[in-house]
């Protein structure tokens, strides 16, 4: 089974198309694209606004979540080597 090659445009374009009111069904027989694809493209690029009016995909807030971990993750190696290398005194 051939697997199709659908650009960063086109999937906007069907996931815009779903949040103006088509059906996932409706646009996967139209557009000859499986739901389970669909259904992956809706959650990407769906976007989430912000209260200060910031916009984000999902793949964005994905790609946040990634970092925040990789620094909280530096963050406690820091503290770790600080505590190795502070010189404690006697009343500790």
């Amino acid at each position: 089974m051939p697997s199709n090659f659908y650009d960063e445009d086109f999937k906007k374009s069907i996931v815009s198309l779903y949040q103006n009111g088509k059906s996932q069904t409706s646009l996967s027989k139209e557009y000859g694209v499986s739901l389970s694809a669909i259904n992956k493209w809706v959650k990407r690029y769906s976007e989430i606004k912000t209260e200060d009016g910031d916009v984000f995909t999902a793949k964005q807030i994905k790609e946040l979540q990634k970092r925040n971990a990789q620094l909280e993750e530096e963050n406690l190696i820091l503290k770790k080597a600080i505590a190795i290398f502070t010189p404690h005194s006697k009343n500790d």
